[in-house]
């Protein structure tokens, strides 16, 4: 209780945040490491300044730690189930399969158009941009590797899609958390977000189909040849069967549709496949393996290993014809990149990860660094845009430093719910905007547990895909603009809030 009334200075505060992020990103960027070492060295630091010179004791600072990792805990399991279920739907032919079909239903011209939709149907259907991520979204890097459609752009509309679904979802565990820690109510909520998203989607949308004319325009390159290796060796390594493909996914869709919660859906969806892998005769061994490490290619794997002089007998061996060995070298390991993934131990370099980030936040939020730089603007805040201006960078700053997409909607929605109810602003705007903004970037973050797992799912760097998520950053700038404009600003306290244009406003001090 004590720790509550210790506060450090504005300038020990700034200090700590400014050595924080030269830490990481020396770490990152000056020296090449990946996030685990620079940002368990800024916990460290933060730590250390939050005991000697702030006053915070060890045993508070421990118990933060402990109560941010217990509140990802569901998350973290939620990223081991699906580790699980991408290497059974990859050994039972289902992820490839949707790359084998996908070629003969998707042309460049529609294909991030058809990417950005199919992400969003089964996102708000699921609730999970995690579950979009591993499985279709993998389906979908395959199928642009073949259309010849650069992988960063392609994920980072894959990712679009996926968190417009998933903030909009009533199934989504962020878009019940918003309004929680907001005071709001939760289809008050998605109603709220419907002002800000779908105008941000809309721009999304147009993107997509211009971007797809120079992909399918009639000056386009588009190799059918790459197309036919492409599914002649992935026919080759899998048996492709319709129900094979079809029937993981629909258990997990199923039961989705009868309320059943994301990790047993998950655990269902692996059985299903790992069933179906051992009816193609795999045996329980292969397919327990599989969950573990996994999928491992085989004749894949062969190809792009054989030297060029003799693949061509090799391909024969393996009943490959028509295609040439040296596109059969270059897309066989495209294809081993592909299928070899997935499995428990896969999942264990972004568990790490995330869990230095929370032992991070857990420091940072005990010691109330954020608290102390962003409270003393909130009271001069004049207008709604300046509001959730503030929100939004709170929410962007506390997934850069606290490393989680739920500590950038706890955190902030404890600092601000206060400060709103002391005026006649809706709950429902705190709550919106903590998802415009904390949801949606926290998978630009490499070091969040979203940029870490959509990263190693879609086997592109979050850097990389990072410019091409067009929903992730125009939604909280969109947010900013309308809440100025006075479009979209709700007010009053309960159920019956209205839409105002009115745009004034004030935070009276505490006290």
């Amino acid at each position: 209780m004590e720790s509550s009334t210790k506060r450090p200075t504005f300038p020990v505060a700034l200090g700590t945040f400014i050595c924080i992020a030269g830490i990481i990103s020396f770490g990152l960027l000056g020296l090449g490491l990946d996030a685990h070492v620079p940002i368990a060295v800024a916990a460290i630091v933060a730590a250390l300044v939050g005991k000697f010179i702030v006053g915070v004791t060890w045993e508070e600072m421990e118990i933060a730690v402990c109560n941010a990792i217990s509140s990802s805990i569901g998350a973290l399991l939620i990223l081991i189930a699906i580790g699980m279920l991408v290497g059974s739907w990859v050994q039972a032919g289902v992820v490839p399969g949707l790359i084998y079909y996908g070629f003969d239903v998707l042309s460049p011209g529609i294909f991030l158009f058809a990417t950005l939709i199919i992400c969003s149907i089964i996102a708000v259907a699921t609730g999970s941009s995690w579950g979009v991520g591993g499985t279709v979204g993998v389906a979908l890097i395959g199928i642009a590797a073949g259309l010849g459609i650069p992988a960063p752009l392609t994920a980072g509309v894959i990712i679009s899609g996926a968190y417009f679904g998933d903030k909009m979802s009533p199934l989504s565990d962020t878009t019940n958390l918003a309004p929680a820690v907001s005071g709001s109510n939760l289809f008050d909520h998605i109603r709220a977000m419907m002002w800000t998203t779908i105008p941000s989607y809309l721009i999304v949308v147009v993107i997509t189909i211009v971007l797809g004319f120079s992909y399918g325009g009639a000056n386009a390159a588009f190799d059918t040849s790459r197309i036919e290796a492409f599914q002649k060796i992935i026919a080759a390594e899998f048996p492709i069967n319709p129900l094979y493909v079809a029937i993981p996914p629909i258990v997990v869709l199923g039961l989705t549709a009868m309320k059943c919660p994301a990790l047993p859906g998950m655990i269902a969806g692996t059985a299903a496949a790992s069933v179906i892998a051992m009816i193609q005769g795999k045996s329980l061994h292969d397919a327990l393996v599989a969950i573990h490490y996994g999928y491992e290619s085989s004749v894949a794997a062969k190809l792009s290993e054989t030297a060029m002089e003799t693949l061509p007998a090799v391909m024969n061996e393996l009943g490959i014809h028509g295609i040439a060995a040296e596109t059969a070298h270059e897309i066989s390991s495209m294809v081993v990149e592909l299928v070899n993934r997935g499995g428990i131990d896969s999942m264990m370099w972004s568990l790490s990860l995330i869990m230095i980030a929370l032992v991070l936040g857990g420091v940072m939020e005990s010691c109330h660094y954020l608290t102390v730089l962003l409270n003393p603007l909130l009271y001069k805040v004049r207008t709604v845009g300046g509001f959730v201006s503030l929100v939004v960078t709170s929410c962007f700053v506390s997934n850069v430093f606290l490393g989680d997409q739920y500590l950038a909607i706890v955190v902030p929605g404890r600092m601000f719910k206060s400060a709103v109810a002391r005026t006649d602003l809706s709950p429902r705007m705190l709550s919106r905007t903590l998802e415009d903004c904390g949801t949606l970037t926290a998978v630009l973050v490499p070091w969040t547990g979203c940029g870490a797992f959509q990263s190693g799912a879609l086997g592109v760097p979050t850097l990389e895909y990072a410019p091409y998520c067009f929903l992730n950053y125009i939604n909280p700038f969109v947010a900013i603009i309308l809440s100025y404009l006075g479009i979209g600003n709700y007010w009053g306290k309960d159920r019956a809030d209205k839409v105002e244009k009115r745009t004034a406003l004030v935070f009276p001090e505490e006290g």
